[in-house]
């Protein structure tokens, strides 16, 4: 196998070394304090704010938070909103925050919504789909999770002991996906690199153990008002998966050990905004999440 990625040697799994190398790469890019903390912190006389860990690589610097409702309501359904699974999908951190500033309050009376809207702050800062020991936190909700940043959110709404509604967990697909984070992946898992095609356009991903094609469709049209709906390849498909419906594509969700299967909520989703997109800006990105959360609200407490 040729070499396709600076790190490892091709055909074989990283070791600790190849880990080490990694991490020593890696810089930050950005600020979790100024862009996330600070204004979770304006948020605080609307919300309950939980401090529910914090990253072994910096404590002090990689707090994790939730946002829940000061005064929960008995009668309410409990809906969860998660972002920054990958740090690096910043739409899904911006979109979770504004969403939490601007529109929760609307879904008092009839919603307790909790909100993790950073869940994976080392990688936020770095700009990166892994945690700093080059794990996928997206594919490590499982028992025993060897991932720091979905254990963490795991045993956080475990200890809340309700049951929920809904869960929607923002994300976005990117030109890096392609670029860096495919090869980068095989590279650490000893494999030759792929390819794919990276949708123009925002799409869900539905659980395929319970779709609910009618909640993913409320979802596309509340987007489809503010931006465009990624359209299929030649092959009908997005990603490699079979377009079930304008815009939405299944997943098992509990068997890959995604942040959505983390519950067992009726109403699932993981939304994906493609921010490379030259009809695109980050403001309507953010806005295309915002968009997604309300229509799948609006939906679910419809029922």
């Amino acid at each position: 196998m040729e070499r396709f990625y600076p790190i490892g040697t091709p055909g074989q799994p990283w070791s600790a070394a190849d880990k080490a190398e990694w991490l020593a790469r890696q810089t930050r890019k950005r600020s979790y304090r100024e862009q996330v903390l600070d204004r979770i912190d304006a948020l605080r006389d609307r919300f309950a704010v939980t401090r529910y860990g914090a990253l072994t690589v910096d404590p002090e610097r990689y707090p994790l938070f939730a946002l829940a409702p000061r005064s929960p309501r008995a009668a309410n359904p409990w809906v969860l909103v998660t972002g920054g699974v990958h740090g690096y999908e910043t739409s899904g951190v911006q979109g979770a925050l504004r969403f939490a500033a601007e529109h929760a309050a609307d879904y008092n009376d009839r919603a307790n919504i909790l909100i993790a809207p950073c869940v994976s702050p080392w990688a936020y800062e770095h700009i990166h789909r892994w945690n700093d020991r080059a794990i996928d936190p997206n594919r490590s909700f499982v028992a025993d999770s060897p991932c720091e940043e979905a254990a963490a959110l795991m045993a956080m709404v475990r200890a809340r002991d309700v049951p929920f509604l809904m869960h929607i967990d923002l994300h976005e697909t990117t030109d890096t996906d392609e670029s860096e984070f495919r090869p980068a992946k095989a590279a650490r898992d000893g494999e030759e690199p792929g390819s794919g095609e990276i949708p123009d356009g925002f799409y869900t991903v539905a659980d395929a153990q319970k779709p609910e094609p009618d909640f993913q469709g409320a979802i596309i049209a509340a987007v489809r008002e503010v931006t465009h709906i990624a359209l299929p390849d030649k092959n009908g498909q997005i990603i490699g998966e079979d377009v079930t419906q304008d815009g939405v594509i299944h997943y098992e969700a509990a068997g890959l050990g995604l942040c959505m299967g983390m519950t067992d909520a009726r109403y699932v989703t993981t939304t994906e905004v493609y921010p490379d997109s030259p009809r695109v800006t980050d403001d309507l990105c953010n806005r295309a999440q915002v968009a997604a959360v309300r229509g799948g609200l609006d939906y679910a407490l419809s029922r």
